[in-house]
């Protein structure tokens, strides 16, 4: 039972066993469907996804969770879009309806949220207001109005969310559940209501899936998969397809894992789900992993961040090649923030901006006219790929290929920065690509990456020197992280993971700030924590003499004086060059300025489509 393998469930034949799951996407136009999501959807459904589960809709007005959350009175147009973008392929699609309850936002709706009891949540703060039998009446059958609405769009059926945002996991748990009526005594009650009236609603030849959350990482009170045995085997039969999830407000990253978690996928609970086929989840990005869980006996697995990073991934396989590999970092994936950046990946910016980025595999072809491309870090080497896919005769001209990214792969959980820079090297070599060692003056495309900055004491150690494998003198470090990113997290962590007595000081107000709320920043500074990390925050490294740094509060002025051998610098790198004023459109990466892998690989691919554009056609 390959992953690649048609799907037959509920009567329909997925074209594979990968299903795209619901996810925030801030490509919405208000709270409906914009032409961004269609296209969004069908290039995944093109890819060979089997299932795609559009982003979860409120299912009532109450719920408005962050500002461009679908309203499922509001979707009918775009879901029927979708259907027809993604029918041709042969791909399943589902609604996905939620309400979001407490773990909601009333900034948009500016009233009370829904709850099942006055239980502050651990996240906003806010305190919902228990729902009566009117709100739990309305609940049950804004879902049913939803359901009836999606499958008379067109499409197969709904995915209800039971999962670590939504309100009807907080009717399950008994960290938010304190209910003494019907809905107390008897937690799935609202659930089972729901499920049956979404049922009725849709008719019995729709595909009615549930994701459920097993684990809240909370076993004083919350769901765990012990308990949860006895509520799957309740919840099954009432249901075509079931996903477990993990996760709560207490532990968002249990549900999007970073390559730090060891993901968690409970297969000792498959037997209480009977019959029903259950779909895994979390931090799937492998075909060889999906492939295990299939065989473990799983019926589907979900690959959402995998296709986000390549949305060709079953075809891919397929063709038997290794797919462009997800990095697990939600950096660009995870888009709940109040900046509402739409979803994108730091490997293929081209994710969620399939309307305005080109498909680099479109346009006139080069006819083999040559291109040189200095330097072979992430931006060097999309542009080789970008150019060679326009079918250019294209040589990479370089010192060392991959650039920074085996560095940053060496600090812990970063390592699939180095598959990536393996699999770009690979796909350009897979498409002629030639690299010759060495610098040139003469390139179309110039990516010759950054230089070091000047660290604010003489004798530090560069960051990148450590990652590279430096030897340090014995003794306490100070990593000196005043850009609040991966890089000072990182190394501060390998050297404390290796013995190492470590303080990391940073100007912020906390460490690693720049890996933001919804990204690994909690993770992040429990692994600091766990490894021993002394974290010195809001102040300024101000001098360091016999073996002594000493640190200035920002606000107080007030040193402390910190006993280190060494100085780590994980400072703001500077741009490789002064460009040119004219032809800037062929620098990318960190000869223009320092950048993410994110900006380096976009502007990698537009640095090509701009040569692809210029360069003269042979005589």
């Amino acid at each position: 039972m390959p992953l690649t393998d048609p799907w037959v469930l509920s009567g329909r034949t997925a074209p594979s066993r990968v299903l795209f799951g619901p996810h925030e996407t801030n490509l919405g136009s208000g709270r409906a469907l914009s032409p961004r999501h269609v296209a969004y959807y069908a290039r995944r459904a093109a890819g060979g996804a089997g299932v795609v589960v559009v982003e979860a809709a409120s299912v009532h007005p109450s719920d408005h969770p962050y500002e461009r959350a679908p309203l499922a009175a509001d979707c009918a147009p775009g879901w029927a879009a979708v259907g027809d973008a993604c029918r041709p392929h042969g791909t399943v699609v589902l609604a996905g309806l939620t309400h979001t309850g407490g773990q909601g936002s009333s900034a948009w709706t500016q009233a009370p949220l829904w709850g099942p009891s006055r239980e502050p949540d651990v996240v906003s703060r806010q305190v919902p207001v228990p729902m009566g039998p009117a709100e739990c009446a309305a609940l049950v059958a804004g879902f049913a109005g939803a359901a009836a609405t999606a499958v008379a769009a067109g499409l197969d059926g709904v995915e209800v969310d039971a999962g670590p945002r939504s309100l009807l996991r907080q009717f399950l748990s008994g960290l938010t559940n304190h209910r003494d009526d019907v809905h107390g005594t008897d937690r799935s009650r609202l659930l089972r209501e729901v499920l049956a009236a979404v049922r009725a609603a849709q008719g019995p030849d729709r595909v009615l899936a549930l994701r459920l959350s097993v684990d809240e990482s909370a076993p004083w009170a919350g769901l765990t998969p012990e308990g949860c045995r006895r509520l799957m085997a309740e919840l099954a039969p009432l249901v075509d397809l079931l996903t477990l999830v993990r996760g709560s407000a207490l532990d968002q990253a249990a549900y999007r894992p970073t390559a730090s978690r060891t993901p968690g996928f409970h297969v000792e609970l498959l037997a209480a789900a009977g019959r029903t086929p259950v779909v895994a989840q979390g931090s799937v990005v492998d075909p060889t992993s999906a492939d295990q869980l299939l065989a473990a006996g799983f019926a589907a697995v979900e690959m959402t961040r995998a296709l986000i990073a390549d949305a060709e991934l079953v075809t891919t396989v397929r063709a038997e090649r290794d797919p462009r590999p997800c990095l697990l970092c939600n950096q660009a994936c995870q888009v709940l923030d109040t900046r509402n950046p739409p979803v994108s990946c730091v490997v293929d910016p081209r994710s969620g901006h399939e309307l305005t980025e080109p498909d680099v595999d479109l346009g006139a072809p080069g006819d083999g006219r040559r291109v040189v491309v200095a330097g072979a870090g992430p931006a060097g080497l999309e542009a080789a790929r970008v150019l060679a896919l326009r079918g250019f005769a294209v040589e990479v001209v370089a010192p060392a290929v991959g650039g920074l990214l085996p560095v940053v792969a060496a600090a812990p959980g970063r390592g699939r920065f180095a598959v990536f820079a393996d699999w770009s090297v690979a796909e350009c070599a897979r498409l002629g690509v030639r690299f010759r060692p060495g610098t040139t003056e003469d390139a179309d495309v110039v990516a010759t990456g950054g230089l070091p900055g000047t660290p604010v004491v003489a004798g530090a150690v560069p960051a990148a020197d450590v990652l590279a494998g430096a030897d340090l003198p014995p003794g306490p470090v100070l990593v000196h992280d005043p850009v609040g990113g991966p890089v000072g997290v990182g190394v501060a962590e390998l050297l404390a993971v290796g013995g190492r007595d470590v303080v990391i000081a940073t100007p912020d107000d906390l460490v690693g700030a720049r890996l933001g709320p919804t990204g690994d920043l909690v993770d992040a500074n429990r692994r600091l924590a766990r490894a021993g990390v002394r974290r010195e925050t809001g102040v300024l490294l101000r001098g360091w003499s016999d073996e002594v740094a000493e640190l200035a509060h920002r606000w107080t002025g007030a040193v402390t004086a910190v006993p280190c051998a060494v100085v780590v610098d994980a400072g703001h790198r500077l741009p490789g060059t002064v460009l040119p004023d004219e032809g800037r459109a062929r620098f990318a990466g960190d000869v223009v300025a320092p950048r993410t892998v994110l900006d380096a690989v976009l502007e990698g691919r537009r640095a090509a489509l701009a040569v692809a554009d210029r360069v003269p056609v042979q005589a």
